[in-house]
């Protein structure tokens, strides 16, 4: 299949790709009037005696929809399913953005015990093509936003955003920093491009090729957003 941008599916589509403005990772495209759906993870449900992070996420989620920010919620504790869920939706609008809630590492996303990480991207994995499914229902000016901790950190980070970029014709946001309720290091892939950022940012024991262990969020730490911001337009 060849497709959008030259891609690996699909018909070719212009991509997003907004001109510099100075700051590392440039301006964020806007998300058009297409849908906007986060996935998360409802497995991470903590202990007796506090909540987990399960439920910040619903609790946000039911937010972002109040607020107007998010059309649809999926709760999933398994990538097939999440992206099953999108790719068969009723709703047949393109997709503005695809945001996901979840724990993440270098190069990868969780949920639940299964991890979404450049391995899915290639022809040779059973659900590329439920891959490119999800890909080919994004809007030619869309985007996709991982709220995961380290996920675009170190050389692993790095290939896996410029990866998805690349197959899916649009820009692919997420951070270096292990995140809460501040959310730094966030930086943003074009489809096409290299990644702009260094491969040692967040990092704090550990190197680019072997990294260890991430720096946490805070609103002094590069490219920050607080995790009520809805678009990814990093604190001046």
């Amino acid at each position: 299949m060849q497709g959008r941008n030259g891609g690996a599916f699909g018909r070719g589509r212009a991509r997003c790709v907004a001109p510099a403005c100075g700051r590392p990772d440039g301006p964020p495209c806007e998300a058009g009037s297409g849908r906007r759906v986060v996935i998360f993870d409802p497995t991470c449900r903590g202990g007796r005696l506090r909540l987990g992070l399960s439920h910040a996420w619903r609790v946000g989620t039911g937010l972002y929809r109040g607020l107007g920010r998010i059309d649809e919620a999926i709760a999933a504790d398994r990538w097939d399913t999440a992206l099953r869920a999108v790719a068969d939706a009723a709703d047949d609008r393109p997709i503005a953005e695809l945001q996901v809630w979840s724990h993440g590492k270098w190069g990868l996303v969780r949920l639940g015990d299964d991890v979404f990480d450049r391995s899915w991207l290639v022809r040779s994995h059973p659900h590329f093509g439920l891959v490119c499914a999800v890909l080919e229902r994004l809007a030619p000016d869309g985007r996709v936003w991982f709220r995961t901790c380290e996920t675009a950190g170190a050389a692993r980070g790095q290939a896996f955003v410029q990866a998805l970029a690349d197959l899916a014709g649009v820009s692919v946001y997420a951070h270096t920093f292990v995140i809460g309720v501040w959310q730094s290091g966030l930086r943003r892939a074009r489809p096409g491009g290299r990644p702009d950022w260094s491969p040692w940012e967040g990092l704090c024991e550990g190197t680019p090729d072997d990294p260890r262990r991430a720096f946490g969020s805070g609103p002094l730490r590069p490219s920050t957003v607080h995790f009520l911001s809805g678009e990814p337009v990093p604190l001046a």
